[in-house]
């Protein structure tokens, strides 16, 4: 039975059972239609009532607000660092069979577009403004102290989950977050900004920009939780089952009631994890290489339709070597990860799949309306020329070696490896494009394929959409099919204009003009713009290029007709200079306009807070003095221990039969450092980006009773990631000394936390267990302090 018709006799029935009783918000005719514009929507006045005995009265009506009647469930599932040319919907060469479904069914938008880079993506989808209008101009760990760069996400534009629930949806997020300011995610809060105070009812995921998909941070609405104990857990499988759990239960409870859910996996943003059996599927179906590869896809998409039949393959970008120049360990090492990253690919679109089922199975899909975004920007390049063992090698500037990832291959995608695929493999996945992930002034970055499945608004299935798109015009796209009005104010705050335009005049009118006319794009000194078909951009900086930029004023610019240059491949700024300053004009008012000004192009300098000018939860602070308990601390909101010297002093105490355990750890598997007992013995091991490791441990074990463990780390100084003396002494003698050749100067880890007396996730060191019911210490912590010079 569908929402509609349980609707209906839910209705029918109170009113017939109850006739004395007015069902004010169900009945338009029975009071004036309600004000949706002010949110959350103001309660009736109630007539008082001088009637001493209730049972001369009638109860007044009970004031619910409901959804507008046949109001669609939502559902958006956005898929994380996926091309426009990887799924076989958009004639790629990896199979999407949950996505060709809904496309066979639904639509196919061949000319969306999302930001280029996560957080602003996200962020500008679920409140329908520019990234920096929410100043979302970048991701929140590279945020700055500039408008529209501050990751702070102002209240002036509500996200859509929020205009929904307090309209009367139940609302569920679940997956990847990545929208809360960096130095909001401690237990201190403000917790504004995370999604249960987005609007969400319900949130199941984790809130920075990646996760290790076997060892996943998951939060359950503020919680920090660990994940179910289950051999072959996988996050992916994890977030599906809580998702399905959650639209079956509230669709249980309140059948009445529409819901909105926001999918968002980690796949397929690195680490690439994936099940080897999803691995194996795609053995040797990429030995073609990722020149070939590229190609096939690009005479696919010609021969299907997705693209013009007169579209131009441009070249791939300079750096990248031609797959017939490399040698036979580059294809092998080449090949599997291409062969994983399919793998990732397809196992996220199973997942998706049972989702879907689960919808169709309490038939509600002919009035659910669904947006599959396949991906938050296109394939990412951040892997480099060769590829990443560990991803974190990418964020503190180190080059991997073929030589060194050739004997990890059959490891590739396990709980051993944290990797990233070549750039090679992003530009073919990004097919027709050039570029990828973090250029924001190509299609490559930006251009994403988009399905909407909807049976009861959508005439006519299996359609293709050329009108130009953009994330921001999803939310107002949900609005008004839901017959909702873009609210004026939201909680109390005057709201900034939605700058999205709805797509829903081209559900049903394939040849309909577009209504989105003007674009501007920016990430990190990449930009462009965007008008009624013309296109100029300039290429500021490639994605594996993390060093000093030339200066922005040099940046050449091209000039595109896209209605004619679907690929942008033919420059026409010698042509019409005219026009191109036109256009180069134009970007810097839209640039003005919306807090664009002024251009960043730092990255991973950026993600210093001092460098950035943004807030530090510790701040200039040099002391920071923990306790038991206190775990799960994100490396944004601890005290920073990079390039300087640190003390660190733990007073515990040690039971009858010794004790073992963490102390005080930071990071994970991939990068970090432990202080701890291993067998009774303080040890203090560091960890460099799980390529080297070096330990420093006393000869013997602690006595019974208190004792004052301290670490003392001379940093050599001289620049970041440079090397150090650790010492390290029991009550105020020397017990052990020895060299740390090398640190990591910008960023231990995207999810792995600092705990005290335990080790969650991936272990730093080894030989005390792994998670938290092996690590954890067996004696008492009574504090531990660390002081930074």
């Amino acid at each position: 039975m569908s929402r509609l018709v349980r609707q209906f006799v839910f209705v029918a029935a109170a009113i017939f059972a109850i006739p004395h009783i007015t069902f004010a918000q169900s009945s338009p005719s029975s009071s004036p239609p309600l004000d949706r514009t002010r949110l959350p929507i103001a309660e009736p006045t109630v007539k008082q009532i001088t009637e001493l005995d209730v049972r001369n009265t009638k109860p007044p009506a009970r004031f619910q607000v409901t959804a507008p009647q046949g109001a669609p469930n939502v559902v958006i599932i956005l898929i994380d660092d996926l091309g426009f040319g990887a799924t076989s919907t958009f004639g790629g060469p990896i199979p999407t069979p949950t996505l060709d479904r809904l496309a066979k069914g639904g639509l196919r938008y061949n000319n969306f577009h999302t930001t280029a880079l996560c957080s602003p993506t996200r962020v500008a989808l679920k409140c329908g403004r520019n990234h920096h209008t929410a100043n979302a101009g970048s991701i929140m760990e590279t945020a700055t102290a500039y408008p529209g760069n501050t990751g702070k996400i102002p209240n002036s534009v509500a996200p859509l989950a929020e205009m929904l629930r307090l309209n009367g949806y139940s609302t569920g997020a679940f997956g990847k977050w990545h929208e809360t300011a960096a130095w909001e995610t401690s237990v201190s809060g403000p917790f504004d900004r995370w999604p249960t105070h987005q609007g969400f009812d319900k949130f199941y995921g984790f809130i920075g920009g990646e996760t290790d998909q076997w060892s996943p941070l998951i939060f359950d609405g503020v919680v920090r939780i660990n994940p179910p104990l289950k051999e072959g857990y996988h996050f992916t499988e994890d977030m599906t089952d809580q998702a399905i759990n959650w639209i079956k239960a509230q669709q249980s409870l309140t059948p009445d009631k529409p819901f909105f859910t926001y999918f968002a996996t980690g796949a397929t943003h690195a680490p690439h994890h994936v099940p080897k059996d999803w691995i194996e599927k795609f053995h040797g179906q990429f030995n073609a290489g990722w020149d070939e590869v590229r190609q096939q896809s690009y005479e696919r998409q010609k021969q299907s339709g997705i693209i013009p039949a007169n579209t131009q393959l441009p070249p791939r970008p300079e750096d990248i070597k031609a797959w017939n120049t490399l040698s036979d360990d580059e294809h092998k090492l080449f090949e599997r990860q291409a062969e994983t990253f399919a793998g990732f690919v397809g196992h996220t679109d199973h997942h998706v799949g049972r989702l879907i089922d689960a919808i169709e199975s309490i038939g509600e899909m002919d009035n659910t309306l669904i947006f599959y975004i396949a991906g938050d920007n296109g394939s990412s390049a951040e892997g480099g020329m060769v590829g990443m063992f560990n991803e974190m090698t990418y964020f503190n500037g180190v080059q991997e070696k073929v030589e060194d990832l050739v004997p990890l291959i059959d490891k590739w995608g396990s709980p051993e490896t944290f990797p990233h695929m070549a750039a090679g493999w992003a530009v073919a996945f990004d097919s027709p494009f050039t570029w990828t992930k973090q250029v924001a002034s190509d299609f490559g970055g930006t251009r994403n394929g988009l399905v909407v499945h909807w049976p009861k608004g959508i005439e006519n299935g299996g359609g293709l959409r050329k009108q130009f798109g953009h994330v921001i015009d999803i939310a107002p796209t949900v609005l008004e099919a839901a017959s909702l009005p873009e609210p004026e104010v939201v909680n109390g705050t005057p709201q900034t204009p939605i700058e999205g335009t709805s797509l829903l005049y081209s559900f049903n009118a394939p040849d309909a003009p577009e209504r989105h006319n003007t674009q501007y794009f920016e990430i990190f000194g990449n930009r462009a713009i965007y008008r009624d078909g013309w296109f100029a951009r300039t290429i500021h900086r490639a994605p594996w290029n993390t060093g000093k930029q030339k200066p922005l004023t040099e940046d050449d610019w091209d000039l595109y007709h896209v209605h004619e240059d679907f690929s942008l491949a033919n420059n026409l700024a010698g042509k019409h200079p005219e026009k191109l300053d036109e256009m180069k004009s134009l970007f810097m008012t839209e640039a003005a306009k919306y807090k664009v000004l002024p251009i960043d192009d730092r990255t991973i300098e950026r993600v210093n807070p001092a460098t950035a000018g943004r807030p530090d939860l510790v701040g200039s602070r040099t002391s920071l003095t923990l306790y038991e308990g206190m775990n799960g601390m994100m490396e944004n909101t601890f005290i920073n221990v990079k390039n300087r010297s640190t003390t660190i002093a733990a007073e515990i105490e040690i039971p009858e039969g010794g004790a073992s355990g963490a102390l005080l750890v930071q990071g994970g598997r991939y990068g970090g450092w432990s202080l701890h007992l291993r067998d009774g013995k303080p040890a203090y091991e560091y960890n460099w980006l799980g390529l080297e490791r070096f330990l420093v441990e006393s000869p013997t074990a602690l006595p019974e009773g208190k004792s004052t463990v301290t670490l003392d780390f001379e940093y050599d100084g001289g620049g970041m990631g440079k090397g150090g003396v650790a010492k390290l002494s029991v009550d105020g003698k020397l017990v052990a000394e020895g060299r740390i050749g090398k640190t990591q100067g910008y960023i231990f880890s995207a999810d792995e936390t600092a705990d005290v007396g335990i080790d969650n996730q991936t272990p730093v060191a080894l030989g005390i267990g792994y998670g938290p019911a092996e690590t954890k210490f067996t004696g008492k912590i009574h504090q531990i302090t660390v002081d930074v010079k």
